[in-house]
């Protein structure tokens, strides 16, 4: 029989391993749950385009932003009308303007956040080191498209605008020496 000196230290013991446990679990199972509900803006990808187009129309904003970097970003649309599960393709434009080689990743979110979880990418170049030497330019495409079961969902129903913004960020502290 285990007595109360033995288990206190045992039950903290499991209490810590489980907590530790649970703080190397925390960012993964947090990625899973924005990318599944959409939480905070976060869009989805998507292998395949859905078998439905939808007669419903949407405005998408592009927003082009840069930070750290000397570089000139923007889309060449800045907002463009897509019928709900057609597939757009939207282009970038991306100028290095400084006097070297650089590196930039670009992230996004979209807004309002209750729509990310219908906005799906079949192509992008975020998430992916991008490298542009003194005065390159470089078009980047991306392919998305709204999931057609955004007209169930009460939130996003009614939307006729959403706003996709994009930050291009410094990786230039990744080179190595």
């Amino acid at each position: 029989m285990i007595k109360g000196k033995t288990l206190t230290p045992l039950l903290l013991a499991g209490i810590f391993i489980l907590m530790l446990g649970l703080s190397f679990a925390a960012v993964p199972l947090y990625d899973l749950f924005c990318r599944v509900t959409g939480f905070g803006g976060t869009t989805q990808v998507s292998k395949e385009a859905p078998k439905i187009v939808l007669d419903k129309v949407v405005s998408v904003r592009f927003d082009t932003n840069v930070n750290n970097l000397d570089w000139n970003f923007k889309a060449k649309s800045n907002v463009i009308d897509v019928k709900v599960g057609q597939v757009n393709r939207i282009e970038f434009e991306v100028e290095n303007l400084g006097n070297e080689t650089t590196h930039g990743v670009a992230s996004f979110n979209v807004s309002p956040a209750s729509f990310g979880k219908y906005y799906s990418k079949l192509g992008c170049f975020c998430f992916e080191k991008q490298e542009l030497k003194a005065g390159e330019k470089a078009t980047y495409v991306m392919t998305f498209y709204l999931d057609p079961d955004l007209v169930n969902d009460p939130t996003t129903r009614n939307l006729q605008d959403v706003t996709m913004s994009y930050t291009f960020f410094s990786t230039d502290y990744y080179k190595q020496s």
